[in-house]
């Protein structure tokens, strides 16, 4: 049994879905693009895999952080660390922003009616990453689903970076938390929870908020992934804040990152568009 929970964002369980044109097309309806995920020896082949059962819990496992981006609803739990957006504000979701301390996924944006900032929100996403290949899993799946003939050799089951993982988005944060603090900006890391849980318990954890709070900039979204029906779906369960002292407990680490208010607004205000619109149910 193959153990892909989804594959291009659609359950494999579902067997009556046209599988044919959906590895055809290898489209991923997160970033309206073809998946990025591709293999090192076949680029033309988009892998597809969102979502893998891992462990002796059967854990459903995001390893795909795209798939963070259904409905869009990370982003809506981001509004109301926007203090200073009003009603009939534009709301824009802005990628891969480079600011000292590295690139930020998004910036969620609100402007006025001339698109001119009036207040924003850094949003990182961090998923699994894997150890070993899950090709011959995913390959397993297609014969699962009468798409291939033969059926695959699972030699070498894949596994989770857990140390690796954590401890790289945490050093990220760190770096780029100062600039949120100067600024006295929101940078939030969405995660899902089984990865938080790991972080809480093999790093020092106990000073961070369990009672978020608006005046921290670091906030800590975790996100439970469950079954609705035939369909799942990602859901806000809990929320932790702290500071830039606080990610460095955490690590240790000591970073300087210093940056005007006006250098981010100006590099955001360039990149707002009609195409950078929040879409509400996408």
């Amino acid at each position: 049994m193959s153990r892909i929970v989804e594959l291009f964002t659609f359950p494999t369980g579902e067997k009556n879905l046209n599988w044919d044109s959906i590895i055809r097309n290898q489209y991923c309806p997160y970033t309206k693009k073809r998946c990025f995920k591709v293999r090192k020896s076949e680029p033309d082949i988009s892998i597809g895999t969102c979502v893998v059962e891992y462990g002796k819990n059967h854990d459903n496992i995001i390893i795909c952080p795209h798939r963070m981006r259904q409905n869009n609803q990370i982003f809506l739990d981001c509004i109301h660390l926007l203090t200073l957006h009003q009603p009939g504000n534009e709301l824009h979701i802005v990628p891969e922003v480079s600011i000292p301390g590295g690139n930020v996924d998004y910036f969620l944006v609100s402007t006025d009616d001339n698109r001119k900032i009036v207040d924003f929100v850094g949003i990182e996403l961090q998923t699994m990453d894997t150890t070993g290949t899950v090709w011959p899993e995913r390959q397993m799946t297609l014969y699962e689903l009468n798409l291939i003939e033969n059926e695959p050799k699972v030699n070498k089951p894949f596994g989770m970076n857990w140390k690796m993982t954590a401890k790289t988005i945490l050093v990220q944060l760190h770096h780029k938390i100062q600039t949120f603090q100067s600024i006295n900006k929101h940078l939030v890391l969405v995660v899902q929870k089984p990865l938080l849980e790991y972080i809480k318990k093999e790093f020092s954890f106990s000073h961070i908020s369990t009672t978020p709070r608006l005046g921290d900039p670091m906030q800590f979204h975790s996100y439970s992934y469950i079954q609705t029906n035939n369909s799942f779906k990602i859901k806000l369960e809990h929320r932790y804040s702290t500071d830039s002292a606080g990610i460095s407990t955490l690590l240790g680490l000591n970073a300087n990152a210093d940056i005007e208010l006006e250098t981010i607004v100006s590099m955001l205000e360039s990149r707002i568009s009609d195409s950078t619109i929040l879409q509400i149910g996408n």
